[in-house]
């Protein structure tokens, strides 16, 4: 696919995204996902699934998320403007529960009493307990040991929503592992539990799913621009772990050529130190968690342990969906360090008066290298992910500080 080569259809019936994506998993699984593609493809004709999806975004989230115009960091910068498109203000925080309403619906429909998940930065987690409290479903947490400690705000919160939360102290102890430990635990429990992903990774249909779910977030951006800034934006940038935030504002865009889509990575202490978790600026095509897509992996195949100050980007590999328009040249995919990340989450705080996930401020500091070299009638749309209390002990180490 060349950039104007539209529509775009992806993914084809066996979930590949070109070469990428599909479905690498053990015959324990196959039913599985096929009663689960069978269940969605249903749910998108089905007017009381999309009724009932839709008014638990509206009355349960908070939808929609409005458009925020930060027009004092606009005009420091001296360049484009900046707009927010403000998913740290939905229930819970961030992002995630859009989709995680719409797979909580799913396995009501299937009658699964369980879900279990798996979270890196807490929100995918926090997220799932509150859906499952919302609908009575059994929740079991799978978090990496660092995380859990990094992130033990959320684990509490989990904990309070009445989720058990299992520490993974195998790896990296990070949310690779955590993805690992979930995924063992559904080949055991197959009959009565739904894996409710976080990102747009894992088996089809889970990418292309989790996807429309969050598409929600680029659909509103879609009449809210031209409603506050007279037109649609002309760069639309979003943070890039696994992906999700990321696909739910860029896939509506995909089928507009004059907006470029932008994917911030963590680039954790630089790419030539080694440790980051920038796998589509560094890394090379592999298979990981059901899945082919770029992946950070030695020449033997082996998975190379990450590092990234944010707990949510700390993955890896990436969304199969973005391996595509990565290559395609759709999508360009850029890094951007701890310190620059922690520089634009300070700023932030103190010029908007909006305290950014860590995830977020990988974003937020592109925009901020990338609005000076504009003009100032050129508009910047970020994906505000999520909001930053679950960071504070982490921001506040990297300080200096103690809470």
């Amino acid at each position: 696919m060349k950039p104007n080569d539209l529509p775009y259809n992806y993914p084809d019936a066996s979930g590949h995204f070109g070469p990428y994506g599909g479905s690498f998993v053990s015959e324990t699984l196959v039913f599985a996902l096929d009663a689960l593609k069978e269940a969605y493809e249903k749910s998108k004709t089905d007017p009381e699934f999309q009724r009932e999806f839709h008014h638990e975004l509206k009355h349960f989230v908070g939808r929609p998320s409005p458009i925020y115009h930060a027009r004092r960091w606009s005009e420091q910068l001296g360049g484009a403007q900046i707009y927010f498109k403000r998913e740290d203000l939905n229930h819970t925080g961030a992002h995630k529960v859009n989709n995680t309403i719409g797979q909580a619906l799913l396995a009501k429909r299937m009658g699964k009493p369980r879900v279990i998940a798996e979270t890196g930065a807490g929100q995918h987690g926090v997220a799932t307990a509150t859906v499952a409290a919302r609908f009575g479903m059994q929740c079991v947490v799978y978090m990496g040991a660092t995380d859990v400690t990094r992130q033990a705000a959320n684990v509490y919160r989990m904990k309070l929503l009445g989720a058990e939360v299992v520490p993974v102290h195998s790896g990296s102890k990070t949310l690779k592992d955590a993805l690992n430990e979930a995924m063992r635990d559904w080949v055991t429990n197959v009959e009565d539990t739904f894996y409710i992903i976080g990102t747009v990774a894992g088996p089809h249909p889970y990418p292309s799913m989790v996807r429309d779910f969050n598409s929600v977030v680029g659909k509103e951006c879609l009449w809210q621009m031209p409603e506050i800034a007279g037109r649609q934006p002309d760069f639309v940038l979003a943070c890039v772990g696994g992906g999700s935030n990321a696909m739910g504002i860029f896939y509506d865009y995909i089928d507009k050529p004059g907006v470029s889509l932008v994917g911030v990575e963590a680039g954790g202490e630089g790419l030539a130190t080694g440790h980051h978790a920038a796998s589509l600026s560094a890394g090379t095509p592999g298979v990981l968690h059901g899945n082919r897509t770029y992946l950070l992996q030695d020449a033997n195949g082996q998975i190379i342990e990450t590092h990234s100050i944010s707990a949510g980007l700390d993955y890896p590999g990436v969304g199969p969906e973005h391996a595509w328009l990565k290559d395609s040249g759709r999508a360009c995919y850029v890094p951007v360090n701890d310190s620059e990340a922690l520089d634009a989450f300070h700023t932030c705080c103190r010029i908007e008066g909006i305290i950014p996930a860590l995830e977020t401020s990988h974003a937020l500091a592109y925009a901020a290298k990338l609005a000076p070299q504009l003009d100032k009638d050129q508009i910047i749309l970020v994906n505000l992910s999520g909001r930053g209390d679950k960071d504070m002990h982490t921001v506040a180490q990297a300080s200096g500080l103690t809470l």
